[in-house]
């Protein structure tokens, strides 16, 4: 099997978006994805306007059709949008876990005499502490 410097070059770049995206947060990587989609942005307008570039970038790389080099592009956005997207959900989860526990606590009733109720005995029905 012979490894051209395609793929070296993208598996350092899965290696390191990967990396990055797992290690760092705030806003220093919204600053990064941010000029990340203004390049991405260019490049694509660029390359529209040349589509000949693609070709250019494969035969430096050592890929065959521009074609190719574009799904490896691809391939590299797509697992970066993964990564970025799974970061984002896990964060938000821990954010709504750790909120919807301090709203149970602050809308939590202390019953009169300040201490919580036990908890009924085996084989006692619960009874309802509002009212019921």
């Amino acid at each position: 099997m012979k490894i051209v410097l395609i793929q070296i070059l993208l598996i350092a770049v899965v290696l390191f978006v990967a990396m990055r995206m797992l290690r760092s947060r705030g806003d220093r990587t919204k600053a990064v994805r941010r000029i990340g989609l203004v390049l991405f942005a260019a490049f694509a307008v660029w390359s529209i306007l040349f589509p000949s570039v693609w070709n250019q970038i494969a035969r430096v790389v050592g890929v065959g059709r521009g074609t190719d080099m574009v799904l490896y592009a691809l391939v590299v956005a797509f697992l970066s949008f993964t990564v970025t997207t799974y970061l984002r959900f896990r964060d938000f989860e821990t954010r709504y876990t750790k909120l919807a526990r301090r709203i149970a606590l602050d809308e939590a009733q202390v019953p009169p005499g300040g201490s919580t109720p036990d908890p009924p005995a085996s084989g006692e029905p619960e009874r309802d502490t509002l009212g019921g």
